[in-house]
């Protein structure tokens, strides 16, 4: 049986970086709609790094 990348994890978060470099970033929730009424802080901190203690668990869902 094939090993397949986790389809909600490859949709969800990016790898950004190479080899021991390697970072993972996701959006938070809140940014798809009433964006009129949120500050400008408020949106650009919706983007965030993935913790170290989640690396793991990451790494393991997009088998890298």
């Amino acid at each position: 049986m094939k090993i397949r990348t986790h389809s909600g994890a490859k949709k969800r978060v990016k790898i950004t970086g190479k080899g021991k470099n390697m970072k993972f970033t996701f959006d938070k929730a809140a940014k798809r709609h009433l964006m009129v009424n949120k500050s400008k802080g408020q949106k650009r901190l919706t983007l965030t790094k993935a913790s170290g203690s989640d690396y793991a668990a990451l790494r393991k869902l997009l088998q890298r």
